[in-house]
């Protein structure tokens, strides 16, 4: 099998153009990754990304001219054990450089203080920092990239045309915008269960590999529209998500019982079923449906690689856990236990959950009109 190159200079920055549509006013790139310990084992694959953000830096330091940034630095931070969890106050700044003197002294520095100096920043981690980096993007002004579990196999996915990518996403964005209400009936062979989302007062949000605006965090590669459903925050009016939701993991499929957007049960025996109910028990906050997406990426023939980061682009998904970066209800502070705070997909396709597909996402409009959006696990419109 050969090796994937990882990208030169040439196309990091036509990924860096097209994506962010850079301008003549930019300030820093800055490059994040988070470091193994004792608790948290290193493995190949963590080891091989840091050697990719490694590249990326020497690549684009070494032709900075040619990019409007006036420095780019390489910084570390401890990793935080979970995904989307927040990030460490400080971190360290390996290396810095510039063209005019404006480089970033070495060592330890605030978080803060880097971000609130970058216009630009990608973040190649372990454990996905997209909840707290959407949270500090509002408030410092930076665009972002997150790369969480970013492996040599999502290389290629880096370039693709995001302008059609984009315009795909919007035009089921629009759609999941407009929609009160999504219908999704799952098949497991002769069985099928139904879910039923409350998508009331959200607005569907974009990733489609164009991060052009101030404050906006979003995945590389990109390729899904996705939405908050309705959590129940508003008083009064609970929420209308119910049904049962099944997840496969391994060979075992766990079905949820869900009642106003949280799920209050498992409906399954099986060792996972027993795991999945405890986790439930012990943080009911897991159980809170964070998210509906819906991935493009399979109509340009990419492959699963077994991360989240580029799977869930592939299909339908649906995630449990913290919603706030997301414009949600649910954040750290829903959580019993500050370790556990988790935003965790579940996609549906066939390399990822064999046993269960989505054989129709159905959307119903406050007119009455009702639209299909998936048959039989594909994008019909």
């Amino acid at each position: 099998m050969s090796v994937i190159r990882n990208l030169g200079f040439g196309q990091l920055e036509n990924l860096l153009r097209s994506s962010f549509l850079l301008n003549d006013k930019e300030k820093d790139l800055s490059i994040l990754v988070d470091l193994p310990d004792a608790r948290t084992k290193d493995s190949a694959r963590w080891q091989d990304r840091r050697r990719i953000a490694a590249e990326w830096y020497l690549e684009i330091q070494g032709s900075l001219e040619n990019l409007p940034f006036r420095a780019v630095n390489l910084c570390t931070y401890p990793n935080v054990g979970t995904d989307n969890g927040d990030l460490p106050a400080r971190l360290t700044v390996l290396f810095s450089a510039s063209l005019a003197g404006a480089a970033l002294e070495r060592g330890m520095i605030d978080l803060k203080d880097v971000l609130s100096r970058s216009s630009v920043v990608l973040s190649m981690t372990e454990y996905s920092a997209t909840a707290p980096l959407k949270v500090l993007a509002r408030e410092l002004k930076f665009r972002g990239a997150t790369l969480p579990g970013f492996t040599r196999a999502m290389i290629p996915a880096l370039g693709l045309d995001y302008g059609q990518v984009d315009a795909r996403v919007r035009a089921l964005a629009d759609r999941l915008t407009r929609a009160e209400a999504a219908e999704v009936t799952f098949g497991m062979g002769d069985s099928t269960q139904n879910l039923i989302i409350d998508l009331r007062h959200r607005a569907a949000h974009v990733s489609g590999g164009i991060i052009s605006e101030p404050g906006t965090v979003a995945n590389l590669p990109s390729g899904e529209a996705y939405i908050v459903p309705y959590e129940g925050e508003n008083e009064g009016e609970p929420s209308g998500t119910e049904g049962s939701l099944p997840v496969q993991f391994g060979e075992e499929i766990v079905s949820f019982k869900v009642e106003h957007n949280r799920c209050v049960k498992v409906l399954t025996e099986g060792p996972e079923s027993a795991r999945q109910a405890s986790m439930l028990a012990q943080e009911p906050a897991y159980g809170n449906l964070a998210e509906l997406g819906i991935g493009v990426l399979g109509e340009w023939g990419v492959q699963a690689v077994g991360s989240t980061l580029l799977d869930e682009k592939l299909g339908p998904h649906i995630a449990f856990g913290r919603s706030d970066h997301f414009g949600g209800a649910t954040g750290p502070s829903s959580f019993l236990d500050p370790s556990r705070v988790i935003h965790v997909d579940w996609v549906y396709v066939e390399s990822i959950q064999p046993r269960i597909s989505v054989r129709e996402l159905l959307l119903r409009y406050a007119d009455g009109a009702e639209e299909t959006l998936v048959k039989d696990g594909n994008l019909i419109i």
